[in-house]
């Protein structure tokens, strides 16, 4: 149940400010935080990652479906083992369904977290973004770890 609260808390989170950055900013708009670091700006992606497959949501219907069929069968069957993966698995799990939701509902993801990194310009994230990139990085922290503990076995 604990790793559903975190996808909960997590969706929350991100319907939150993305509702927040529709109603108070107007699309472009840029509010400096840190200065040539971090910015609040209002931006839409009609695709995926880094903008790829535009315009494809049939296809992120289909595949968001099965992620979140398959985080659900492993957060049942495999969590209890490891708290590290349940913890991966719900934030994994809360970012699908919060840009699912956006899908459904704009025909779009609201992202509005843009840094710039020595001067790159990363492109603009939002909250389910970034919690499924730290889902997928605990995920393999969690594997490697799983490795590391079978060879320590093996070997004795």
């Amino acid at each position: 149940m604990f790793y559903y609260l975190i996808a909960l808390l997590v969706i929350a989170l991100d319907q939150l400010t993305k509702w927040m950055i529709v109603k108070k900013m107007e699309y472009g708009e840029s509010i400096e935080i840190i200065e040539n670091l971090l910015y609040i700006t209002s931006h839409r992606n009609r695709g995926a990652a880094w903008g790829i497959l535009q315009g494809q949501m049939w296809f992120f219907y289909i595949i968001t479906i099965a992620v979140i069929i398959g985080l659900v069968y492993y957060i049942q069957k495999m969590a209890k083992q490891s708290r590290l993966l349940g913890v991966a698995l719900g934030l994994m799990l809360g970012g699908a369904i919060g840009n699912f939701i956006d899908r459904i509902a704009r025909q779009e993801v609201v992202d509005f977290v843009h840094t710039y990194i020595f001067s790159y310009s990363f492109p603009v994230f939002n909250v389910a973004d970034a919690s499924l990139s730290i889902g997928v990085g605990l995920l393999v922290i969690h594997m490697l770890l799983e490795e590391k503990n079978a060879k320590e076995k093996n070997n004795g």
